[in-house]
């Protein structure tokens, strides 16, 4: 394979594996707390200002890798003949 077709690749894989896990993570927390606020409607302060500090976190983890993605897309062929590629 070519230098520019596995940066490409990189850029694929590290944008879909690393958006993946928080995708699914939001998507459980949601269910969560739809449970837990059926079972207990009186918590619903406490429930949603967890929810949305544990939503903040994982969503961070989505971010980072969106820039891991970005970042792969902006190396230019100059760097990956510096490395040997």
């Amino acid at each position: 394979m070519e230098a520019e077709m596995m940066r490409w690749l990189a850029v694929g894989m590290a944008a879909g594996l690393g958006l993946l896990g928080p995708a699914l993570g939001l998507g459980l927390i949601g269910y969560a707390t739809v449970q837990a606020l059926g079972r207990n409607p009186e918590a619903r302060s406490a429930i949603m200002t967890n929810m949305i500090l544990v939503a903040a976190l994982t969503e961070a983890i989505g971010i980072y890798a969106l820039i891991v993605s970005i970042i792969l897309a902006m190396v230019g062929e100059t760097s990956l003949a510096a490395l040997g590629l």
